[in-house]
């Protein structure tokens, strides 16, 4: 390890040290700064490979994400709160401070998602949505008019929340749907999703995450898309990282990170269209595409740099 990710890492441990003191996570002007500070440590571009720290530096990491996970839900809660305040939330959704990224990391996201998909998607899942489903909401009002999105949470105070934000809008209550339930459990009826989105803090590490998506592999519709947010760099001690061998039973399209300050990579991978053998694991078990591993550099947007297109 260089000198360079020896001070990232110094600097993160510190940060994660007075986090992790903290009494509370909710928005506060001390939590504010920490996470703040945190989030400009690690957006710059770095070689760091999280997967090559030590077991001390990723259990660390692994409790940072999951602080990171704690507070960002507490983040979300209160400004959701303060948005359900207003007679027609949806006109005031720049209260929320971080508003201009999800703009940016849905033009991304659907730009991405027009490059892999055939025709426009009739019905979107989103799972994981929170009480403040902005994805959902700045892509049915900007880029998808006549999809409808259907968004899975396990909490229902989230749910509550975030259906109160839409209930005003004669569009979006009648094509923002909620449904409060753990994915996993959710099986036939995924088969009905054109496209699947997999929010960043669903499956807080490595092995949830995989477990969630071998879930999605089973019961998604054959040639359905899945879009999965990531981290590159620094900033996998933020988010959990899916590698491309990650997602058995899938084809991988596609995976770009942004350079700027949208945090996540985004993963376009498409469902296998029926069972492969693989000499492993036996019949009937789902494998990669040997190219899987060929990366080549592509722009999907011209303000946006860089990066990797699997084919």
């Amino acid at each position: 390890m260089g000198c360079q990710d020896e001070l990232l890492v110094e600097k993160v441990c510190e940060m994660y040290e007075k986090l992790s003191r903290l009494e509370s996570l909710k928005p506060s002007k001390d939590v504010n700064m920490l996470f703040t500070q945190l989030v400009l440590t690690c957006m710059p571009p770095s070689p760091i490979d999280v997967t090559k720290l030590c077991k001390r530096v990723q259990e660390m990491r692994s409790k940072l994400i999951r602080l990171c996970g704690e507070a960002e839900g507490l983040l979300e809660a209160h400004f959701s709160t303060i948005l359900g305040s207003y007679e027609n939330p949806l006109d005031h959704l720049n209260v929320f401070p971080y508003y201009s990224n999800y703009l940016k990391l849905s033009l991304l996201e659907f730009t991405l998602l027009s490059q892999n998909c055939t025709h426009v998607p009739s019905k979107i899942a989103f799972v994981g949505s929170g009480p403040l489903p902005l994805t959902s909401i700045v892509l049915a009002s900007y880029h998808l008019s006549t999809t409808s999105f259907h968004n899975y949470d396990i909490d229902p105070a989230a749910n509550s929340m975030a259906t109160r934000l839409v209930s005003s809008d004669p569009d979006l209550s009648k094509r923002m749907l909620f449904h409060t339930n753990d994915i996993m459990n959710v099986t036939n009826e995924l088969k009905e999703y054109d496209v699947v989105y997999l929010a960043a803090l669903v499956g807080m590490d490595k092995e949830e995450k995989i477990q969630v998506i071998a879930h999605l592999a089973m019961y998604m519709a054959p040639g359905a898309l899945l879009m999965l947010r990531s981290a590159h760099g620094a900033r996998a001690f933020l988010y959990p990282v899916i590698d491309p061998c990650d997602l058995q039973g899938f084809e991988v399209l596609s995976i770009f990170h942004p350079t700027d300050e949208v945090i996540n990579s985004v993963v376009v991978a498409r469902k296998f269209p029926m069972h492969v053998r693989s000499l492993d694991q036996g019949l009937g078990s789902m494998i990669l595409p040997s190219k899987c591993s060929e990366i080549q550099v592509f722009n999907p947007l011209e303000e946006l740099t860089i990066e990797e297109q699997l084919s």
